[in-house]
C-alpha cells in the first residue's frame, strides 16, 4: 500500500465512517468487547470481517457487526488532508439552516459537517459578510442530520466550546483527579495561574471559573482551595465536556480556534445604561434592546467566557433590562498619529559588542523579515522599518536608546528572554506591542501587550498523552527523556491520570527499549515508544531503534513530541509503527501559497530559505497582516493564520496577560 505523510494542524481525530449495521472502533475497544456488546462471539466478528483477524483493529476501523450484515470485510477509515474527500453534498438535494454560534468559523463548520468550502460558499454567496453570530447558514439537511450532533437547541451563551469534535470523542475524556484531596480540591501555589491550572486539570478557563464563581474576580490567592473536579464542571457548557488538547480549542483535523474578540474601546463609554461599580476593577451595564452577545463584547472588549462566568444567568439568555457585571481590561495599544506603522525590529547582530555568536541566525532572520515587509508594502501598507542591533544580553540596554516610544507602533524581537524583559519595562506606559520570536516563560505572562511566538512544551506534552490513549492496549510504555527529564515526567503524569494502571517506564537512550516477552507463548510483544528529546542526534537513534523493533515484531507504536530529519529519511520504515510526531513549523510544499514565497525568496536571495529565514517570512508577515493603519494588532490577534511553516494560533496566558500561541502541526506516518 502506498505509505502517505498527513499533515494536520492543530486537534486531530479519526472521522469514523457510518453505515448501517457497523461499528467504528474507539480507544481500547477489543475483539472480545465488541463482540459482547452485539451480541456476537469472537469467531462471528472475525468471520464478518476477516481483515480484523488477520490485521487486528486500529481506532477509526469501521467494522460489520451484524450476523445478517451482507459485508465480508472490513472497513478502514482514512484520514485525508481536505474536507472536500467527505460527501458534502446532500443526496436529497434538500438543504436546511443552522444558526452560527459563537467562535465558528468557515473552516471549522466544513470540518464538523462534512462538507466542502467550494460547496458551502455556493449554498451560501455571501458567506463572508454572513458570519456573525445568530446568522442563518444554509447547509444540506443530510449533513445537517447526520454530523449536527444530539445535543438540545440552547442559546448562544451556552455554546461557548464548539462542537466540531465529533459526540464519539467524547469518550475519550478521562475524569481529572486533584492531586491534593479525593473532594476534587487543589492548593493554589506561588507561581500558579489560570492557565497553568486549566492546562493541569485538563479544564477550560470557563470551567474553572464556574467550579469556583468570584474566582476570576478576586485572582488566585497561594495556600488557598479551588476546585478542579465535580459535577458542576460542566453546569455551563451544555452538560457535555469537550477535548481542550490545543488549549483553547481545536477540532477534528485542523483547529476550529477558540478565539478571544479583542476590540479596542477608543473611548469611555459614557451612555446612561454604563455605571461605575463599587469596584474599581468593574462596570455594570444595562443590556439595552437590541443588543447582542457580540456587541456587548466588542463594545467592552470582553471575551465571552469573562461575561458569562460574572453573569452566570446569561445561560438563560439576554435580555433588555438585564444588568451584567463587565471586568475592565488594559487598555490596548493605539496609535500615535498618521497611517505609516513605525516597526522596531531588534535582532542580536552582536557589531558594537563584538559578539557575533547569533549573527548569522539574526542574518537569515532578517532576509525573512524584509521579505514579508516587501509584499505587505506593494499591498499597499506603508511601513517605516528600523532594524537594530540588540547586542547581546550583557550590552542590551544600550540598544534601548534607539527607540522613540512615542513614534513606534510595533516591535520585534528581541531574542532573550531578559531582553525581552526589559523592552517590556521600557515601553511599559506605551503598551506597544512587543513580539518576542524565541522566549517563552511564565514570568512573560503578565504583560498584556507581549506576543508570544513558540509553542510552550506543555502543549506538546498534552497532546502525545492524547495521542498514545488512543491506541493504548496494555503495551508497556517506554518514554526516551532529555537531560532535564521535564517533558518525559510530564507525559508520564499525563498517561498515569488518563490510563487505567499504565506501566510507564522512562529512560535515558533510545537503547533501553526492549520488546516484552508473552510468558505463554514465548512471543515478543510490542511496546509503545516515545521521544520526548528535541536533540537531533536523539531523533535519529529513536528513529534506529523503532525501525529495527519493528523488524522483531508488528504492532510497535511510536510518537514524538518533537520532529527530527531522520523521520522524513525514513519514512517508509517508520510508517511500520505508525509513527506520529509534533512540530511547529512544516511548510507545504505543494501549496499555492508556499510556492510562491519560496519561489520570491529564491529569486531575491538566490537560495532556498533556511530555518530561521523561514521564521523571520512567518513572523513578520502574520504581524503586519494582523495591522491595519491605526496599528491596532489587536484586534485582529484573534484570527487563526498559517504562514510559510508556522501555524498562529493566539490565546491569553491569562486574564490581562500576554497573548501565546498554541499553533502546531501533527504529522503521521502511515502505511
Amino acid at each position: 500500500m502506498i505509505k502517505k505523510i498527513f499533515i494536520l494542524s492543530g486537534l486531530i481525530s479519526f472521522l469514523g465512517l457510518s453505515a448501517q449495521k457497523t461499528h467504528t472502533v474507539l480507544a481500547k475497544e477489543t475483539p472480545y468487547g465488541i463482540s459482547k456488546q452485539y451480541g456476537l462471539t469472537v469467531d462471528e466478528l472475525y468471520r464478518m470481517n476477516p481483515s480484523a483477524k488477520d490485521n487486528g483493529l486500529k481506532i477509526g476501523d469501521v467494522i460489520v457487526v451484524s450476523k445478517g450484515g451482507g459485508g465480508s470485510k472490513a472497513v478502514a477509515s482514512t484520514v485525508t488532508s481536505t474536507p472536500a474527500s467527505t460527501n458534502s453534498v446532500a443526496k436529497t438535494g434538500k438543504t436546511g439552516t443552522i444558526t452560527l454560534q459563537p467562535k465558528q468559523t468557515i473552516y471549522g463548520i466544513t470540518k464538523q459537517y462534512q462538507i466542502s468550502e467550494a460547496d458551502l460558499r455556493k449554498l451560501n454567496p455571501d458567506l463572508d459578510s454572513h458570519m456573525k453570530i445568530g446568522d442563518k447558514i444554509t447547509l444540506p439537511l443530510d449533513n445537517i442530520q447526520k454530523f449536527g450532533g444530539s445535543a438540545p437547541a440552547v442559546t448562544a451563551v451556552v455554546q461557548t466550546t464548539t462542537t466540531a469534535e465529533k459526540p464519539a470523542e467524547v469518550k475519550t475524556v478521562t475524569k481529572t483527579e486533584t492531586t491534593s484531596s479525593d473532594k476534587g480540591l487543589y492548593v493554589v501555589q506561588t507561581k500558579d495561574n489560570y492557565y497553568k491550572i486549566s492546562r493541569q486539570f485538563n479544564l477550560t478557563q470557563k470551567q474553572l471559573f464556574a467550579l469556583n464563581p468570584g474566582l476570576e474576580t478576586t485572582g488566585l490567592k497561594p495556600g488557598e482551595a479551588i476546585k478542579v473536579s465535580g459535577s458542576d464542571s460542566v453546569a455551563t457548557s451544555n452538560n457535555s465536556i469537550k477535548v481542550e488538547d490545543n488549549s483553547q480549542g481545536n477540532t477534528t483535523s485542523a483547529p476550529v480556534t477558540k478565539t478571544t474578540t479583542q476590540i479596542t474601546v477608543s473611548e469611555p463609554v459614557k451612555t446612561s445604561s454604563v455605571a461605575t461599580s463599587s469596584e474599581d476593577d468593574f462596570v455594570t451595564y444595562t443590556v439595552q434592546s437590541g443588543d447582542t452577545m457580540f456587541s456587548i463584547m466588542n463594545r467592552f472588549n470582553v471575551t465571552l467566557d469573562q461575561l458569562i462566568s460574572l453573569n452566570p444567568n446569561l445561560a438563560d439568555g439576554l435580555k433588555a433590562g438585564m444588568v451584567l457585571k463587565i471586568k475592565k481590561q488594559d487598555p490596548m495599544y493605539s496609535k500615535k498619529a498618521g497611517d505609516v506603522l513605525s516597526v522596531v525590529l531588534m535582532l542580536p547582530f552582536g557589531y558594537d559588542a563584538n559578539d557575533a555568536k547569533y549573527r548569522t541566525m539574526s542574518m537569515d532572520f532578517l532576509t525573512g523579515a524584509k521579505l514579508a515587509a516587501e509584499r505587505n508594502a506593494a499591498t499597499g501598507q506603508k511601513l517605516d522599518i528600523k532594524v537594530v542591533d540588540a547586542g547581546n544580553e550583557t550590552t542590551f540596554k544600550n540598544s534601548l536608546s534607539q527607540i522613540n516610544p512615542d513614534n513606534t507602533d510595533l516591535i520585534v524581537g528581541p531574542f532573550f528572554k531578559s531582553s525581552v524583559l526589559e523592552v517590556l519595562r521600557f515601553v511599559n506606559d506605551k503598551k506597544i506591542p512587543v513580539v518576542a520570536p524565541f522566549a517563552n516563560s511564565e514570568d512573560l505572562f503578565d504583560y498584556s501587550n507581549l506576543i508570544i511566538i513558540e509553542t510552550e512544551n506543555s502543549v506538546y506534552s498534552d497532546r502525545i498523552v492524547k495521542e498514545v490513549g488512543q491506541v493504548y492496549q496494555d503495551q508497556k510504555i517506554y518514554i526516551v527523556a532529555d537531560n532535564s527529564k521535564a517533558n518525559a515526567n510530564a507525559i508520564k503524569a499525563g498517561l498515569e491520570k488518563s490510563l487505567s494502571k499504565p506501566n510507564v517506564v522512562i529512560v535515558n537512550s533510545s537503547s533501553e527499549i526492549q520488546l516484552e516477552n508473552n510468558m505463554m507463548t514465548g512471543q515478543s510483544v510490542p511496546v509503545i515508544a516515545v521521544l520526548a528529546d528535541d536533540d537531533e542526534s536523539a531523533g535519529a537513534a529513536f528513529a534506529s531503534k523503532v525501525i529495527a523493533l519493528g523488524k522483531q515484531t508488528e504492532g510497535v507504536k511510536a510518537f514524538s513530541m518533537f520532529y527530527s530529519p531522520s523521520f522524513e529519511k525514513n519514512v517508509d520504515d517508520l510508517s511500520r509503527a505508525s509513527l506520529v510526531y509534533l512540530m511547529d513549523r512544516k511548510i507545504n510544499y505543494e501549496g499555492d501559497f508556499e510556492k510562491e514565497i519560496l519561489a520570491a525568496y529564491k529569486a531575491k536571495y538566490c537560495k532556498t530559505p533556511s530555518k530561521y529565514a523561514v521564521i523571520g517570512f512567518d513572523v513578520m508577515n502574520d504581524m503586519l497582516t494582523r495591522e491595519n493603519k491605526k496599528g491596532e494588532i489587536f484586534k485582529q490577534i484573534g484570527k487563526s493564520q498559517t504562514q510559510l511553516a508556522t501555524k498562529f494560533e493566539f490565546v491569553k496566558a491569562k486574564p490581562n496577560g500576554a497573548y501565546i500561541n498554541n499553533g502546531y502541526r501533527v504529522v503521521r506516518l502511515m502505511q
